[in-house]
């Protein structure tokens, strides 16, 4: 029994670390942009971290292993290699993606919601809590008056205790 789960584990072990291998350093294209000037590869990281994958949604470029990404990927490395300065790759991403695609979009009108958002909830949960506490702080300090007949009601309950 024991020979049997140690070779499970051995060909279980062996298997990933091939899968592991196959696949790749996580966020490595499938074949390696090559740079011949260090300043387009440090643009290049800079752009691949600043523009969100697509698909993820919550990876940047350089983290993601999705097809779409790689393609992003060689595409910054192309448009980089022909020339064009950071601004313009990031222009040119916008204008096909829109502002999804950068980590740290403008604040303009359309982004307005997505800037505003968290602190309008908080105000408003914040707002709702302080209302609620007044309201049960009222209704502790109220005291309601007894009519006559309640009055009668509770002496007779009283003395019969």
């Amino acid at each position: 029994m024991k020979r049997k789960l140690i070779s499970f584990l051995l060909i279980l072990g062996v298997s990933l670390f091939a899968l592991q291998v196959q696949a790749g350093p996580k966020g490595a294209p499938k074949d390696p942009i090559v740079f011949n000037d260090p300043q387009i590869e440090s643009d290049y990281l800079e752009l691949a971290e600043e523009l969100r994958c697509l698909v993820c949604q919550n990876q940047n470029l350089i983290d993601s292993n999705a097809d779409l990404a790689d393609d992003l990927r060689r595409e910054v490395a192309k448009m980089l290699k022909q020339g064009k300065t950071k601004e313009q790759v990031t222009e040119f991403m916008v204008e096909r993606y829109g502002d999804f695609v950068l980590y740290n979009p403008p604040f303009k009108i359309q982004t307005l919601l997505l800037w505003a958002g968290p602190f309008v909830l908080m105000f408003w949960g914040l707002f709702s809590m302080m209302k609620k506490i007044k309201a049960g702080k009222t209704e502790e300090n109220s005291s309601v008056a007894l009519s006559e007949q309640e009055k009668e009601k509770l002496q007779a309950i009283l003395k019969n205790k």
